[in-house]
């Protein structure tokens, strides 16, 4: 298989493999916390470090792990720094862990984070497995942010609502109030909403997608103009 360069790593990521619009990975999650924007932080921040922390840990065992236990040993790492995470949340954010609940356990299932760990780190050196990490978890919190944006602002009609729970008590004024006396839509608070969004989400990806490759395909076909060419006169004129 050959290595991916750095651009290439990135690029899938954060847009061409992007785990939530392209692969369609942890769904269950996705769908439902994503309710307001400060949630989608929470377990995107919350992803992303398991998956960093998996990718490296897998990389540095890839020679030394056989056939026969690679993917429990990819379990059990998994569920370590899922258990990290866990704890990180509890000490420092217990609210807005409350909030997320069973969610940030199930984590351990997310088929984006085993499938990382199998797919690219188990084949691939540490520093480009953590890159890989870092983007496909950058990725999927830019997913979150932007669906719980959505429908917290459909749903709610504000914007970055209890951002407190994460950044702390100076966070609290971030709160934006986009419509006076709006009422919520339940239908976009709870997650049949969020698969109205995150299909509206998809389909603008595919939208741009479409564009750059008639674009690409314009260029390609666009006849070559003949240019004007030089001529060298030699000689006397009479």
């Amino acid at each position: 298989m050959a290595t991916k360069t750095p651009r290439e790593i990135i690029k899938d990521g954060l847009w061409t493999n992007n785990p939530a619009l392209v692969q369609v990975l942890g769904l269950c999650p996705l769908l439902a916390v994503t309710g307001t924007v400060v949630n989608g932080i929470g377990l995107g921040l919350a992803t992303l470090l398991v998956l960093v922390g998996s990718n490296l840990s897998v990389s540095l065992i890839r020679n030394f792990v056989s056939d026969s236990v690679r993917l429990p040993a990819f379990v059990m790492i998994i569920a370590s720094f899922v258990t990290c995470a866990e704890l990180l949340m509890q000490a420092y954010t217990y609210q807005l862990y409350e909030i997320l609940g069973i969610f940030i356990p199930l984590i351990v299932t997310n088929c984006a984070i085993l499938g990382r760990a199998d797919a690219f780190a188990s084949r691939n050196p540490v520093l480009l497995s953590v890159l890989d990490g870092v983007m496909m978890g950058t990725g999927f919190l830019a997913v979150l942010i932007v669906l719980g944006g959505i429908r917290e602002l459909i749903g709610q009609g504000t914007l970055f609502s209890n951002m407190d729970l994460i950044f702390g008590a100076s966070a609290s004024s971030w709160k934006i109030q986009v419509f006076d006396d709006y009422a919520n839509v339940l239908f976009m608070i709870l997650p049949p909403g969020a698969f109205v969004g995150l299909g509206f989400l998809i389909a603008l990806k595919n939208s741009i997608d479409g564009q750059i490759r008639k674009r690409q395909a314009a260029r390609e076909t666009q006849p070559v103009t003949a240019g004007s060419k030089r001529v060298r006169v030699t000689g006397h004129v009479s």
